[in-house]
């Protein structure tokens, strides 16, 4: 033959066809060992025959997509072989292989024989196949390494998949089930025209990873508010998340945090794009495998599905995550619905015409304490491993008062939240609207919508002041509830040490409300707002009680800090963390109650209340949102006013006492405590 004679076409099929005629073999390169054609130089033919039957597909094909970056597609047999076993020194007709570039090449040359007599041709073809020639030199690592890829990326999105969005539901027998997601997923990458399945696969795996990103937040929020993650009005909560990094790592540690969360974001976007298209390769490399394997899955799911199949009280067949997709649209649906809803409730109050002389007269002269205790919720009293404490704390509570001649009647109040968001309890409270989320939080302290404290203010009879330690920066809103003077925790006189959150303690809290307001002489009647934050999570270290004599400006306190509890080791163990919640309402009920002992007098009105129940950590799984209530006073007239409330005497309220949203507090209290009818 002569050299100008282009070499007969291979035939698309295995080296010995299906009719037993031999394939005729090109001329090819001197063979440098015993390796029979098509076999790679320096590799066993016992290996390529074995790697070629693990990559089996039906049917010639003419032209192959790439399994990885770099490969080379070339003319394959019918056992199609893996790409690493293609015969670089093959010679082909140009135009009859695929692109390959070491064949292309070679091609282009115009003659085969020249290419043959030329080593170091053969050597460009075949040094650098994909994975910068690490394939070719290594075949079994570089499968081994593309089969586990396919493995991990399958695992990747059925634990996407599968996953639920609370860390207490994650169990072994949360994935041990069949999605029919993926089922669908697999359903359309084999429908969609190949040109558009990897950018079909990449939006469907960026979509997963997205949703990813959305069930950690809801962890992360069902772990602190028992709730999971508002997609309409949670946003700005991350800017205070910032805010705390900052307070807690400096400026330095937040912006790395940011910075790591971010970074964290793409990746996981990233990974899960590049795992939904090496599924969406590996389906087409093997279609006609991929179509029987769904085919029979999405029949087996349906038969599980409409029997109702379970093993181990798990449903097999499970459409989970597109329930959870569906609840999410509603969710969002709901809370865009949401200001039209609180606009109309915002403007109905029964007391906006009320003329000021006619507000609030049952108490006239009396100083109304409105006192929040953190966390204090109906685990507290009702939980089996703290009820014996508390109780024995709100016993002697009762004997305490009684000794200085007050009584007490209880009841409950259901809060908006749990886990957190006080500032949302207390408005509700204060503003007699259900202040469930951030945006209605900001649609009422930017309106005019009265309050129980400014109600107080309007009528001109009480200077209304506010305690509020734990803010330690400028507040606003404060203007919105009716207050004549804030104290913050930078004015309450205290030099001590904070404790974990809380910049003061609850008993200087107190004391100090004594010196600049309470105890002052000639003064006006006073209505204050309280907060009591000792009892905020982390509930470590804890202060303890002392001598009030001994508080001074607080600096007594770094000794007492000292012997405290870590809270790195606390949150160890979430019985550790339940016990220091309970020690925490103890010291703020003690702290309270003393000083009323102390202070108190036939003018005292105290309205204690919790704002929340504590984290899922301490409520263990319960999901009342109830908070105590309580009305202390001296003078039998003011408890006699709310004689038809139905409430328990004593600090403690029974378990069948009353239970009302806490935005109906507002109005029932001014309309106890108005007029009396005739």
């Amino acid at each position: 033959m002569s050299h100008h004679t282009p070499p007969r076409q291979l035939p698309e099929t295995d080296a010995d066809a299906s009719d037993g005629t031999p394939a005729e073999e090109a001329p090819t390169a001197p063979a440098v060992n015993d390796t029979g054609p098509g076999t790679p130089v320096g590799v066993d033919p016992a290996d390529e025959e074995a790697a070629g039957a693990t990559d089996e597909t039906t049917g010639p094909t003419t032209t192959a997509e790439a399994d990885e970056p770099g490969a080379h597609p070339a003319v394959k047999d019918t056992a199609d072989g893996p790409e690493d076993a293609k015969a670089p020194d093959r010679a082909v007709v140009p135009g009859a292989a695929s692109a390959d570039d070491g064949s292309a090449g070679a091609a282009a040359s115009g003659s085969a024989s020249a290419d043959a007599s030329d080593p170091s041709n053969a050597d460009s073809s075949s040094a650098r196949p994909g994975w910068f020639g690490w394939r070719r030199r290594s075949p079994r690592a570089a499968r081994a390494v593309r089969v586990g890829t396919s493995v991990l990326a399958g695992v990747l999105v059925l634990s996407v998949l599968l996953i639920p969005n609370r860390l207490d539901r994650i169990a072994v027998d949360s994935f041990l089930r069949l999605p029919v997601e993926a089922i669908f997923l697999a359903a359309v990458l084999l429908v969609v025209p190949s040109k558009a399945r990897r950018i079909t696969a990449g939006v469907l795996g960026a979509f997963l990873g997205l949703s990813t990103v959305l069930k950690c937040l809801d962890m992360g929020f069902y772990q602190t508010l028992a709730r999971p993650f508002d997609l309409v009005f949670d946003w700005i909560l991350l800017n205070s998340a910032a805010d705390f990094l900052k307070d807690s790592l400096g400026r330095s540690g937040e912006v790395l945090v940011v910075i790591g969360v971010i970074v964290l974001l793409i990746a996981v976007l990233v990974v899960s794009a590049l795992a939904m298209v090496r599924l969406a390769e590996l389906m087409a490399r093997h279609r006609p495998v991929a179509v029987r394997g769904t085919l029979v899955l999405g029949t087996a799911w349906i038969a599980c599905f409409t029997m109702g199949v379970q093993a181990g009280g798990v449903t097999i067949a499970t459409k989970g995550y597109t329930q959870y997709l569906t609840n999410r649209v509603q969710y969002v649906r709901d809370g865009l619905g949401d200001a039209e809803v609180f606009e109309k409730q915002l403007s109905v109050d029964a007391f906006a015409d009320t003329p000021s002389d006619q507000l609030l007269t049952g108490l006239r002269g009396k100083d109304v304490l409105f006192t929040f205790v953190e966390s204090y919720g109906r685990v507290a009293i009702d939980d089996p491993a703290m009820a014996p404490e508390i109780d024995a704390t709100l016993k002697d509570g009762d004997a305490r008062l009684r000794s200085a001649g007050f009584a007490a009647r209880s009841g409950w109040l259901r809060s908006p939240v749990t886990g957190a968001g006080s500032w949302l309890a207390h408005t509700t409270f204060l503003s007699g609207l259900w202040v469930k989320n951030q945006q209605r939080y900001r649609t009422v302290t930017t309106s005019d919508r009265a309050t129980l404290t400014s109600y107080f203010q309007k009528t001109g009879a009480w200077r209304t002041v506010g305690i509020v330690p734990g803010v330690r920066k400028s507040w606003p809103e404060g203007k919105y509830f009716g207050l004549d003077h804030i104290y913050d925790s930078t004015h309450l006189g205290y030099q001590g040490p904070y404790f974990s959150w809380t910049p003061v303690p609850d008993q200087f809290t107190l004391e100090a409300f004594q010196k600049l307001e309470h105890g002052k002489k000639d003064r006006d009647p006073v209505m204050a707002e309280i907060i009591l934050a000792s009892s905020h999570n982390p509930w470590s270290p804890i202060a303890h009680m002392i001598d009030w004599d001994d508080l001074g400006d607080g600096s007594v306190f770094h000794k007492i800090k000292e012997e405290g509890t870590n809270p790195t080791e606390v949150w160890k163990s979430a019985e550790r963390v339940r016990t220091e919640y309970r020690k925490a309402v103890q010291y703020s009920l003690d702290s309270l109650i003393q000083w009323v002992q102390r202070y108190g007098d036939d003018n005292t009105v105290l309205v204690l209340l919790g704002d929340h129940q504590p984290v899922p950590t301490v409520t263990a799984g319960s999901t009342s949102k109830d908070v105590p209530v309580t009305i202390v006073a001296r003078d039998p007239k003011v408890l006699d006013r709310v004689a038809d409330w139905g409430w328990t005497d004593g600090l403690k309220p029974a378990a069948d006492a009353p239970e009302w949203g806490m935005d109906q507090f507002r109005d029932r209290f001014m309309t106890a405590y108005g007029p009396e009818k005739k």
